[in-house]
């Protein structure tokens, strides 16, 4: 399964990311969504999983939970959009993750491209970035990944050009 995994929208999608969307079977958004637009735009690509974040209203709230749990071709999933990074979690989302082991774990909110291994929890972290053209990083991005055997594999980051460009 190839899976699209985008964050931090806040109400933005360049016109660029469909080149990359059509074709994906599944798209997470890790949260900061911006307005329920967004979401309807997203599910007409692909199944949409996800979850709020701290810039959404009711209207996206109602939609998404906080923190989702799932399982897909074998690989647990956690998602939260304020998640901390390896070995720095919130104290909140540590007990969640100890209690939950998921294999994947996936924040936004931190605008910060990063995937990386967590050894002590035993998990592969990824957060990424912005897609949106708001915040203080300076490229937006977005993460493809592709699910196998029970394994994340074929990682990749897709640049869209300049944060502050719109396309």
């Amino acid at each position: 399964m190839e899976i699209a995994i985008i964050s931090d929208t806040h109400n933005y999608l360049d016109n660029k990311i469909w080149n990359y969307l059509n074709g994906v079977d599944e798209v997470w958004h890790a949260g900061d969504v911006g307005t329920e637009s967004i979401l309807d735009q997203l599910e007409k690509v692909a199944p949409l999983r996800g979850v709020y974040g701290n810039i959404d209203g009711e209207d996206v709230r109602k939609r998404l939970p906080e923190f989702t749990l799932f399982t897909l071709e074998g690989v647990k999933v956690g998602m939260v959009h304020i998640g901390g990074k390896p070995y720095r979690y919130p104290a909140k989302v540590k007990a969640w993750l100890e209690a939950h082991k998921p294999d994947i774990y996936i924040c936004g909110h931190s605008h910060i491209l990063r995937a990386e291994r967590d050894k002590k929890l035993n998990l592969l972290y990824l957060n990424p970035g912005a897609v949106g053209k708001h915040g203080f990083h300076k490229t937006k991005t977005f993460m493809l990944l592709t699910l196998a055997n029970g394994k994340p594999q074929n990682l990749r980051v897709v640049e869209l050009g300049p944060r502050g460009k719109s396309d």
